[in-house]
């Protein structure tokens, strides 16, 4: 705790001189004791303003949380592309870049039961996005993949010791749910022979929490949406969401289509598109409390690769993507078929979805 005070002399007159002369030298001490205090004020807010900044540093850099996918990973992943020159040279980093971004929902608790998010206990990786940032990170193409996706699941690491088996024909979103984000990377690297830079989690509630904080996204949607799940109810046409309103969209599924994960994912990727127009509508920088609240609940909902989990580290990829706007964002979802096993999953349509990974190396 700081305690800042004026200077006060014995007689608590403040000018600390206690000669109690009058006229001009009254006066003059008057103004001296002004300019003391003044003094002492001014150097109170920044001691004040310091302490906050520090604090504030500290509170968010603590926030993120972290997972050494390259460590636990090693060499047994596709190659990283070689950086141009002129990508080295720039100041910001330029070359192109692969994200996994994963939305992890936890639908335990009355809070959770009330957004709708049901009463199953743990986290599911319900939302998968490769952003694949094109060099120069002025345009992106984000491509997700359903998490009812059958797939190989290779062998991963358990942060536990030991090793997942090989397992065929799986649930995409089941990697993660087994082996956390470490599986998660490793199996989706094996699918798209693509290497991921960096890995994003967010977490669903957090997600809410940012939305609050920039003041609501707008979402325009293409049919009514009446979901008894995820408590949403909405017609057709433009809407500013809250948070809680945004984190029912993303969750919506039955109220939609044939209540599959396939329009869950384009309401997704139209929230994506969203959250992007309202950052950059939002001017943070002249609204420090606004920024301190998005920075808040941006950190507090992440966990990163160990090489995005500082906020410096943030900042510098941020500050890279400045000329990246949401009208140079491609959304598209992996092209996949029913599977023929079973229905109710599907299954990636080849050529197609291999063109699509290929189009991105």
């Amino acid at each position: 705790m700081f305690l800042c005070v004026a200077p006060v002399d014995a007689h608590g007159d403040g000018d600390g001189d206690g000669d109690g002369d009058g006229g001009v030298g009254r006066r003059g001490g008057r103004r001296t004791r002004l300019i003391r205090f003044v003094g002492a004020v001014i150097a109170c807010g920044v001691v004040l303003t310091a302490a906050g900044a520090a604090w504030a540093y500290w509170h968010l850099n603590h926030n993120i949380k972290s997972v050494d996918i390259d460590g636990a990973l090693g060499t047994d992943r596709p190659a990283r592309p070689t950086p141009s020159a002129s990508a080295s040279a720039s100041p910001l980093p330029s070359g192109a870049l692969n994200i996994l971004v994963l939305g992890s929902d936890s639908r335990s608790g009355k809070q959770n039961a009330a957004l709708g998010g049901g009463d199953v206990s743990g986290a599911r990786s319900d939302t998968a996005m490769v952003v694949h940032i094109d060099a120069g990170r002025t345009k992106a193409t984000v491509v997700s993949i359903p998490r009812d996706t059958l797939v190989t699941r290779p062998s991963c690491p358990l942060a536990s010791g030991g090793r997942t088996s090989v397992a065929y024909g799986v649930m995409f979103n089941t990697a993660y749910e087994l082996g956390g984000p470490v599986c998660a990377v490793k199996t989706v690297e094996s699918i798209t022979r693509i290497r991921m830079d960096h890995f994003l989690e967010i977490d669903f509630s957090g997600f809410a929490e940012l939305v609050d904080a920039l003041g609501g996204v707008t979402v325009t949607t293409d049919q009514d949406i009446d979901d008894d799940k995820s408590h949403l109810d909405l017609k057709a046409g433009a809407h500013h969401l809250n948070g809680t309103q945004a984190l029912a969209l993303a969750r919506t599924r039955y109220g939609i289509g044939d209540g599959s994960d396939l329009g869950r994912i384009a309401l997704q990727q139209k929230l994506v598109k969203a959250l992007l127009d309202q950052l950059a509508a939002t001017d943070l920088l002249t609204d420090p409390a606004k920024l301190y609240r998005v920075a808040d609940a941006t950190t507090g909902s992440l966990t990163t690769d160990t090489g995005l989990d500082s906020l410096p580290e943030l900042t510098r990829l941020g500050e890279s993507l400045k000329g990246l706007t949401s009208k140079n964002v491609t959304t598209v979802m992996m092209p996949v078929v029913p599977a023929p096993s079973d229905a109710n999953r599907v299954v990636a349509k080849e050529p197609a979805a291999s063109e699509l990974w290929a189009s991105l190396r």
